[in-house]
């Protein structure tokens, strides 16, 4: 039953579960800001080429940075090996739009985020950056309420005996790993970091669920 109702919450691949139908409604959105995107060269920090093989409109190019090696076969869409908080990685290369996908919060840090927002400016004059809202009431990542608002002890403890999400273990070391991986992030600290463009809030049954950064 956990899985199954985990899956109808956050399978992207799955066209009736709470995620994929979030995700349309984002492209809605991001086409409305980036009616061109057909035409652009783009860069997604922290993606993979299947959310663009599955995308309702393709740019013209685009290269995925991850920490993974993803291959893929399309010639208009590239995979790199390497880090989104470090300039290094894209070699002072440029390009029309940057795109961030629920990246941000798994960086590590405020300073970590802070390069990773340096490498996005760097990159482009354009970009949407989305990331999960701190304060929506459902931790998105463990489906747990509140999640991200309880003492470390407390988020460990729920790691190691929630069965929702995709974050569970029974060992007290991973469940600490997973715990320090993600930190979510506000409006107040998404504004600070991408000031020259605007918050669009997502929102689900009258809350903000997801943040975005961007700039058309």
């Amino acid at each position: 039953v956990a899985e199954r109702l985990t899956s109808i919450v956050l399978n992207a691949s799955d066209p009736r579960s709470v995620a994929a139908r979030a995700r349309l409604r984002r492209w809605t959105d991001m086409l409305g800001h980036f009616p061109d995107l057909d035409q652009m060269e783009v860069l997604d920090l922290g993606g993979v080429p299947q959310y663009w093989l599955d995308a309702p409109v393709r740019p013209a190019h685009g290269t995925t940075v991850n920490v993974v090696d993803i291959a893929t076969d399309e010639s208009w869409i590239a995979s790199e090996i390497g880090d989104a908080c470090s300039v290094e990685t894209l070699a002072a290369r440029s390009f029309d739009l940057v795109v961030s996908n629920s990246t941000i919060e798994h960086l590590g840090g405020v300073a970590r985020r802070a390069e990773f927002a340096e490498v996005v400016h760097a990159a482009a004059g354009r970009w949407w950056i989305q990331t999960p809202y701190r304060y929506f009431p459902i931790g998105p990542h463990w489906l747990f309420p509140g999640f991200q608002l309880l003492p470390l002890r407390a988020r460990v403890a729920v790691t190691r005996a929630w069965p929702l999400g995709y974050r569970n273990t029974s060992s007290s070391g991973d469940a600490y790993d997973l715990v320090q991986e993600v930190e979510l992030v506000t409006i107040t600290e998404l504004s600070h970091l991408f000031p020259e463009g605007e918050v669009w809030r997502e929102r689900m049954g009258g809350l903000v669920k997801s943040i975005v950064a961007v700039r058309s």
